[in-house]
């Protein structure tokens, strides 16, 4: 497995992007900057759902959790804030957290679309997909594995 079957990186910055398309199975790439810090996939049972004629289901919609910066339900979300986020606030910014003035799920927005780049690719099957984010995982497809979420 190769990475030629990954789009070029797109920003985070530009979000949503119209080219992914609303249904499908996928597995992505998460950069900061040259570092590949996250492999995921999205569309199990995309066979399934597919026939049911979701408006939005698979690729588009966990890159758009993603994007959002919100820790309710997303892992990615979450190791951001623990391993980028946190790390990075400064003592005169923990009051504006105690006022509710300033939130992590807000600070983890702007550090994604201000650092991070997605690469995708399109895949047929649910089994594809986790076939290929296994690989990417391991370090098989981009001859490294991701800093976040190694296997």
């Amino acid at each position: 497995m190769d990475s030629d079957q990954f789009t070029p990186r797109f920003p985070f910055a530009d979000w949503p992007n119209p080219d992914v398309p609303v249904v499908t199975a996928g597995v992505y790439a998460i950069w900061k900057d040259n570092e590949l810090i996250y492999c995921g996939m999205s569309g199990r049972e995309i066979d399934n759902k597919a026939k049911a004629e979701p408006k939005k289901y698979g690729l588009v919609t966990r890159l758009n959790s993603h994007a959002s910066g919100r820790l309710s339900g997303d892992q990615f979300c979450v190791y951001v804030a623990n391993r980028f986020v946190i790390p990075s606030l400064k003592a005169e910014e923990l009051p504006l957290f105690a006022s509710g003035s300033l939130t992590l799920d807000a600070r983890t927005k702007t550090f994604i679309r201000d650092h991070l780049d997605y690469a995708y690719a399109l895949v047929e099957t649910s089994a594809a997909a986790y076939e290929l984010e296994r690989a990417a995982r391991r370090g098989d497809v981009f001859g490294v594995q991701p800093y976040l979420n190694p296997l």
